[in-house]
Formats: C-alpha cells, structure tokens, sequence
C-alpha cells in the first residue's frame, strides 16, 4: 500500500464528506439521542464492508472495519452531537432546528470519519487487523463514550481464524477556530483539562431587611465563600499543577427588602491532574463549610462530576506528530505547550486504551484566527477546506499504527 495516494483519495472523497457535513449541520440534535443524525450516518455507511453494531443506550455507532491479514484494531472517533445555541452565521446551510447548532464542529467529525470508513474500506485486502469507527453521541456534557464502553464497544470479537484482535491504540480529531486550516496541534500527557460541577447552598435563617441582626444572611456569606474559594486556589494547589475554580451563578432571595434563607453558589472545577482534581474536591467542601459555620449558617457542597482528564500517551503522542509532519510538513505541526482548560469525553476512551487526541485547524487563511468567533459561539464557521486533512489523518494514523508502510 502507498500511503502518498491518501490525500488525494481524501480530496476525491470532499463532496461527499461536505454533503454528509452539511446534511447533519441542518439538522442538529442534542444529548445521546440522535435519531437523525444517526440514520444519516448509516446511509452514508451503505455499501461498505463494515460489520455495524448500533448501541442501545445511546445512538452510538460502531462500524468495524475487518482487513485482509490479522493484526489488532485501531479505534477511530467521531462525535456527532451538537449544542443548544440559536445559529447566527447566515451559511446556507445553517441550522433549521430552533435553539440547536453544531457550534463545536461535531458534524465535521462525523464527516471525516465517514469519509474515512469509506477510503480505508477502499484498502481492506492491505490492511492488517481492524480499525472500529466509533461515531458518538452525547459528548456535549452526556458522557456518551462512557455509555458506549459500558456496552462493550472495546469487546472487538476474535478473528475468523480464531485471532484475537485487541483495540492497542485510538485517536481522535477536533477542528477548532483557533489554528488555521491546514495545521495541527497536540500534546503528550495532560491535554484537555477535567470538568466537574459544584453547588454550594448556603443556608441561612431570613427575615426583614431593616433588621439583619435578627436573621442569619446567607448572602454576604456566599460572597465571602465566592473570594475565599480563589484564595483557596491561589495558596493550596500547586501552580505547576493547577486548577481553574470558576463561580458562573449566584442567586439569592427575590425582592429588595427580605434577607433570604438560602443563597446558591454554582460553577465549574477544572484541572489537568486527577491528585488536583480530588484535591480541589476536599478543600472545596471544607473551605464552604467552615465559613458557613463561623457565621452560624450551615453549607451544603455537592460536586456533579465530569469528564476525567484528557490525557494523552506520550508514546502515541509522538507517534501522531511524526505522522503529521510526515503528512502535513513541519512548519504545519505544532506540539501544545500547556493543556486546554476546556474537557473531552474521548477521556473515557484514553483511560482504557493508548492514544491521542488532536485539534484540527478549521478557520480559512483569509480570516483572523485571532479574531474568528471561537468553537461554541453561535457565530463559528469552520473551513470545510480543512475536512480532506482530517480524513487523511485518520486514514494515516489508523494504516501506520497497524503497521502500513
């Protein structure tokens, strides 16, 4: 196999890798259920010589791809959900479903790797083992990989022969705004951040305004909570291994003249090291309670918690950067220097297997990357010139891991 002819086959594959893209970008749906989006991913799938697993919890897709000599099997991811923004970008073919966008780039995703099923099945006689295309639902925050390894999606059958078949490494692309068409990005190790939620409620005892003495006020407690919980991040967690503690919403009471009994305090924990991660927790809940108690109120901290710490291996993380050079030429491939603070459910997936995550340039030479409306803004545009890149990069990452030449 010549693997200098994939760029090519990738740009023969472009219209039906736009009309795919497109199709599902007039038609986004949210969460782990995409009815739509699935059937339109199937359809593109027809024909090919895929052994097709459609999950039961989720929409999630498995397409297996069986090659003509035993070897073990690569997984290849593609998210497919969108997000619940109203679409302001004016394309033609911009969102017809009020309140729902494909703002992250998913439907780009889901694109390439079907484009990519189609050009690795093109090559299936040469390819030795399997590659598992994993289309996933519900990454938007409804942790849809998990639900799709909860059903078994890495139990990848023995071969005919009786050859067991392992998944030993998976990768996954993301496009972002941030990074010109045509250049690539990532990282070994800690690459995207961990994502947890936290509510804190602080309950007081309410009353009149004109008296607070008679009252226990939960507002100005919650406030002193807010600034000692940046203190808290500034003096006990390490800079070199750090974490972002963001207050997003606080609400208390509901007119000018009562103190309330509760106020609420909800935000957001991210760090890039799960010791942190459990870290932030303890210190979180005893910093809310201990100042609640000093003031003769009581706080009930409940953390919801996200997505784990995208971390990539450091072995596959090099391995997909020399392809990339190889592909796309040096200058083109950049190693991050530090984590993103934003979270990945593809986490799921790299704590069970070895593999990589990588960021995908999607803004068009003739704008800003400084300026370009970023990836979960109702105004993102992503270049559809960047999708033959993609494709290809799947198509390479999966052929050189099972050892194509």
């Amino acid at each position: 196999m010549s693997l200098d002819t994939l760029r090519d086959e990738a740009l023969d594959l472009q219209d039906d890798t736009i009309a795919l893209r497109r199709r599902i970008h007039e038609r986004p749906e949210l969460g782990n259920d995409l009815p739509i989006t699935r059937d339109a991913v199937l359809e593109s799938l027809e024909g090919l010589p895929l052994d097709i697993t459609l999950h039961e919890s989720t929409s999630g897709v498995a397409a297996l791809l069986t090659g003509g000599r035993p070897g073990p099997t690569v997984l290849l991811r593609g998210d497919m959900d969108a997000l619940p923004l109203e679409e302001a970008t004016g394309l033609d073919f911009t969102s017809k479903t009020d309140g729902q966008m494909h703002a992250c780039g998913h439907d780009t995703h889901t694109a390439m790797l079907s484009s990519a099923a189609k050009l690795l099945s093109a090559h299936q006689d040469e390819i030795a083992g399997r590659v598992l295309f994993m289309f996933q639902p519900g990454e938007e925050g409804h942790h849809g990989a998990k639900y799709m390894l909860e059903e078994g999606l890495l139990d990848v059958p023995p071969l005919a022969d009786g050859t067991e078949s392992p998944v030993t490494g998976a990768f996954a692309l993301h496009i972002t705004s941030t990074i010109p068409t045509g250049m690539v990005a990532t990282r070994g190790g800690a690459c995207m951040a961990s994502a947890d939620q936290f509510m804190i409620r602080v309950h007081g005892e309410g009353g009149h305004a004109s008296e607070p003495f008679r009252t226990i006020d939960p507002v100005p407690i919650a406030c002193e909570i807010v600034q000692a919980l940046q203190l808290m991040v500034t003096r006990r967690i390490d800079v070199f291994d750090p974490a972002v503690v963001t207050v997003g919403r606080i609400q208390a009471g509901t007119t000018n003249n009562i103190i309330p009994h509760v106020a609420e305090i909800e935000g957001t924990i991210r760090t890039v090291s799960e010791a942190t991660r459990a870290k932030v927790h303890d210190h979180l809940r005893r910093v809310a309670s201990k100042i609640a108690e000093a003031h003769g109120a009581t706080a009930e901290p409940e953390i919801i918690l996200g997505y784990p710490v995208t971390s990539n291996h450091d072995q596959f993380a090099d391995f997909t950067l020399d392809t990339a050079r190889d592909v796309l030429g040096g200058h083109n491939v950049h190693r991050l220097p530090n984590p993103i603070m934003g979270a990945e459910d593809f986490s799921y997936v790299l704590n069970e297997i070895p593999g990589t995550m990588m960021f995908l340039g999607g803004t068009s030479p003739e704008r800003d990357v400084r300026s370009a409306p970023a990836n979960h803004s109702n105004l993102v545009v992503f270049d559809e010139d960047a999708m033959p890149t993609g494709v290809e990069l799947y198509a390479q990452m999966a052929l050189r891991h099972l050892g194509a030449e």
